[in-house]
């Protein structure tokens, strides 16, 4: 039987046995150099190993096909029998560590994502860190110079609220849920006068009316906040003053009520005006309609008058006739004054005004009244600024509304039996004050907003009209002054609360008069 011949098979068996050999090793080449340039990754590294296994694997089974050939060429084809066996199983482990590691490459891959995954987070916490790191080193470098800005800022901010507080007109003030001031700004302690140290000092204590305070907390309580509630209160100096609040709940963290604070704006001199203002719309009606009665009565007045004068001379003094008709003329003579009165009031008197030195036109008054006021044991008390400035004004009813004070004065005082009546003058700004004092009875606060009515009196029946201090209201008013009344009183001696009635009158200063009007002042 003839074969074919093997030495074209053999050849071809050698060369692709050399060359898979060859190619094996330049994978194993480019392989190690992959991992060269980047150790930690995963696929570089897994072919690595791979591509040592396979090249063993085709080193030995490359190196095992040689052998055989060589061997049987050789004539030792016996030996080859024995060493084959062992040349298979070697191959075959090899081949079985390069399928292992096939096999176990999704796993490994997975591996390595996983870990790679990790990696990366703590790369990104390491980049974190380090920025701030950086931060907080350049936080510690600034700290110092933030910390200073913020104290200026802070210093800033509290330097406007405290000028707010403390420069405001209105009273700002704090207190605890009993009622106890824990804080108040100048104003308030100015217009209360109320003590810096703020012992003990009450709230509701300087409510002038108790009922006030059920008002102010029920609605605190109620509603968590005051608006707009006028209350009238007393400082300790005993000024009375009324204050509009608008006050708020202070709360704790468990919504207990612990205070309250709030702003007092002081509404004494807008009511005092209003009230001026009513009186002047009060008084100018009742004017008119006095006006024109007086000058309806007194033409009559004067005609009986005349014609109980002409009587009085056809009977003998003493006569029961001539008595009657002396009835006739006093009474009279009464309607006269008062219808006087009445004219004065309605402003119907012609009115002229110089420069006036007031000094003066109180002394003349005194000159002619101290000594009826010394007989009732009234002593008249002087304190006169010596060097008053002059005002503007009708020294005749100057004289009329001094006149007015001291009777009402020295009513007050024969009812008390004697007393002290102290007039003062001094200079303000841009006023003269003229205070008339008596310790007599005072004035009850129910009728203190009464006394410059028309016709409103608290004399008996024939001792007064009731238009004094009504006229004397009108004056002032007419020479652009203010009045204002106080009752009781700060006795100046013992500077201790009393009984007694002063009267405060404001007139302005005059303007520069020229010779002939100082001349009219002198001669009227």
């Amino acid at each position: 039987m003839n074969t074919l011949p093997l030495l074209p098979a053999n050849i071809v068996d050698i060369c692709g046995s050399g060359l898979a050999i060859f190619l094996s090793f330049l994978a194993l080449r480019y392989s190690k150099a992959l991992v060269k340039i980047e150790p930690n990754n995963f696929i570089w590294g897994f072919l690595f190993y791979f591509c040592i296994a396979m090249a063993a694997f085709s080193l030995s089974r490359g190196v095992g096909h040689i052998a055989r050939i060589l061997l049987v060429v050789g004539g030792h084809g016996a030996f080859w029998k024995q060493l084959s066996p062992y040349s298979g199983g070697f191959n075959t482990m090899l081949i079985i560590s390069t399928a292992a590691v096939t096999i176990y490459f999704h796993k490994g891959l997975d591996a390595y994502k996983a870990i790679r995954s990790e990696a990366e987070k703590l790369a990104d916490a390491n980049t974190r860190l380090f920025a701030n790191a950086t931060q907080l080193k350049l936080l510690n470098t600034n700290l110092e110079e933030i910390v200073e800005e913020r104290t200026r800022n802070l210093s800033k901010s509290e330097k406007k609220l405290r000028n707010f507080f403390e420069n405001s007109k209105d009273i700002i003030y704090f207190c605890d849920e009993l009622g106890y001031l824990s804080s108040v700004n100048s104003s308030g302690r100015r217009l209360l006068d109320i003590d810096e140290s703020l012992e003990k000092v009450s709230f509701f204590d300087l409510f002038v009316n108790k009922k006030d305070r059920e008002r102010y907390m029920g609605e605190l309580k109620q509603n968590g906040f005051v608006r707009d509630l006028e209350i009238e209160c007393k400082g300790r100096d005993g000024s009375t003053r009324n204050i509009l609040f608008t006050s708020s709940t202070v709360y704790d963290e468990n919504s207990n009520m612990v205070g309250c604070e709030g702003i007092g704006k002081d509404m004494t001199r807008l009511k005092t005006i209003t009230d001026q203002l009513i009186n002047r719309e009060k008084m100018a009606s009742v004017g008119e309609m006095a006006a024109g009665v007086a000058h309806e009565i007194n033409t009559p007045l004067g005609i009986i008058l005349g014609y109980t004068q002409l009587m009085m001379d056809d009977y003998d003094q003493g006569s029961e006739a001539h008595t009657n008709l002396e009835v006739m003329e006093r009474q009279t003579k009464a309607c006269r004054r008062i219808v006087a009165d009445l004219l004065k009031f309605s402003r119907q008197v012609e009115s002229v005004k110089t420069a006036l030195d007031v000094n003066a036109i109180i002394e003349e008054v005194l000159a002619v009244t101290e000594h009826s006021l010394n007989i009732q044991q009234i002593t008249v008390v002087r304190d006169f600024h010596p060097e008053l400035p002059e005002v503007t004004g009708d020294a005749e009813k100057l004289r009329q509304v001094i006149i007015n004070f001291f009777n009402n004065a020295h009513f007050a005082l024969e009812e008390g039996g004697g007393g002290r009546i102290i007039i003062s003058t001094q200079k303000n700004q841009d006023s003269v004050e003229i205070t008339v004092m008596d310790t007599g009875t005072g004035i009850p606060d129910e009728i203190k907003n009464k006394i410059f009515d028309p016709f409103f009196t608290t004399k008996a029946v024939g001792k007064g009209t009731g238009l004094g201090l009504s006229v004397i209201y009108g004056i002032i008013q007419e020479h652009g002054g203010t009045i204002t009344v106080e009752s009781p009183i700060i006795d100046p001696e013992t500077l201790k609360e009393t009984k007694g009635t002063a009267f405060h009158i404001r007139l302005p200063l005059s303007a520069a008069p020229d010779s002939t009007n100082r001349e009219k002042g002198k001669n009227g």
